[in-house]
């Protein structure tokens, strides 16, 4: 059952994500139970930020969390979702592509926690400036999903699985193609001789338009 107060949480996953969101939740006084990595160091590493238990096999995920995030890469989320030893609490996935149905074949309340940024275990994220976008399978779990975005950033967005498929797909667009475009530009710069880092006064400038100008108006 939901606690009346803030959920308990367990992160099912250590990578970028979970590096990020779990102290965050956690510094915002939600309580994080347990952290699943099938990685001991990045388990444990998480896990004593968060004043957590950690454990590194599925078989020992406590069933005392309210709240269970999974936070891992698509391709293993199936796979891990569908070896669960219990069928307990509210789940949610962070996947911007995935649907939230994946979940419906073992647990009754499910959902969807879905940051748009991109994440990395170095650089600290502030979340009050990430957009979340949220999908529930029940009242209670859009409400969970609520609460504990909220308690994050003021920006929160309920979309249906469907929708969120074409936001990722944008996603990936504005960033992993431009971010080979820079490597690309990096490549032919690097022949002249000159470091890359002349070229960011121009990327700054370009993405500062884009604040003031559509897309198609800067262009």
């Amino acid at each position: 059952m939901i606690n009346e107060g803030s959920p308990a949480v367990t992160f099912i996953g250590a990578g970028n994500l979970a590096t990020q969101l779990a102290p965050s939740l956690h510094a915002k006084g939600i309580r994080i139970v347990q952290i699943f990595s099938r990685t001991e160091e990045a388990a444990t590493l998480l896990a004593k930020k968060v004043e957590a238990a950690s454990c590194t096999h599925i078989n020992d995920i406590s069933s005392e969390a309210d709240v269970y995030i999974f936070a891992i890469k698509d391709a293993a989320l199936e796979e891990v979702v569908s070896n669960m030893p219990f069928h307990k609490g509210i789940w949610f996935h962070t996947s911007g592509s995935m649907p939230m149905d994946l979940f419906k074949p073992y647990v009754d309340s499910y959902g969807v926690f879905y940051p748009l940024q991109t994440f990395s275990k170095a650089r600290r994220i502030d979340f009050s400036q990430v957009p979340f976008f949220i999908e529930g399978s029940s009242e209670k779990a859009l409400e969970v999903s609520n609460k504990l975005a909220s308690i994050l950033t003021p920006t929160i967005y309920i979309l249906d699985s469907e929708k969120r498929k074409r936001l990722h797909l944008s996603a990936v667009f504005a960033n992993n193609f431009t971010n080979h475009l820079y490597s690309v530009a990096s490549d032919l710069i690097h022949e002249t001789g000159i470091p890359f880092s002349v070229l960011l006064p121009l990327i700054q400038e370009t993405v500062l338009k884009i604040q003031k100008l559509s897309p198609l108006e800067a262009q």
